[in-house]
């Protein structure tokens, strides 16, 4: 396993970090460890916009409705 060193690290930032790591029953390193996994670990499957927006509203149940009779398409104007 490979380590790391930051250095000039805010002591705001750090006392965040260690409040954080005991929120969370962990040592700052492995604290630190968790954020990066989370950060720059694998990349995340893409997501199917449409299942997560008929998943969210399945619910609800459906709707019908009234579509309105289609016309025909205009002539696209002459550009000369």
């Amino acid at each position: 396993m490979a380590s790391i060193t930051i250095r000039n690290l805010d002591d705001t930032l750090k006392r965040r970090l260690r409040i954080r790591a005991a929120e969370h029953g962990r040592s700052m390193e492995e604290e630190a460890r968790e954020i990066l996994r989370l950060v720059v670990g694998e990349p995340a499957p893409p997501v199917n916009i449409a299942a997560a927006i008929r998943a969210r509203v399945a619910g609800f149940g459906g709707a019908d409705l009234d579509l309105p009779p289609r016309e025909p398409m205009h002539e696209p104007p002459v550009l000369d």
